[in-house]
């Protein structure tokens, strides 16, 4: 998993609570799936941005799933505003799941 970030404690407390989110056509957390490309915590705006995409641009599931995101992070860091873009560059390629995610779905 290579997600950039700018405060890597925080960071961790948010992928911890982003590993909640499933995707579920797949089964698989949205860390683990890696969908997160970026969190930066914008700290004097108290806000964080969210860089992340989807398995497919048509996903069925998208809306869910990015609304599932956005409400994972605002639980975890009340006291910020959570702003979430969707991106699709570089597209979402299965490579990107992490070992623990390849060992869940039996892809060692």
């Amino acid at each position: 998993m290579n997600v950039r970030n700018n405060n890597s404690e925080k960071c961790t407390r948010a992928l911890f609570a982003l590993a909640d989110v499933i995707d579920p056509e797949i089964g698989l957390n949205v860390v683990d799936l890696g969908l997160i490309y970026r969190i930066d915590f914008l700290e004097e705006e108290k806000k964080i941005e969210v860089d992340m995409t989807l398995t497919t641009q048509f996903c069925p599931m998208g809306e869910s799933i990015t609304n599932n995101v956005s409400r994972a992070i605002a639980q975890k860091f009340q006291e910020y505003a959570v702003n979430l873009n969707l991106v699709f560059e570089p597209p979402w390629d299965p490579e990107m799941i992490t070992t623990e995610g390849k060992k869940f779905l039996g892809n060692n």
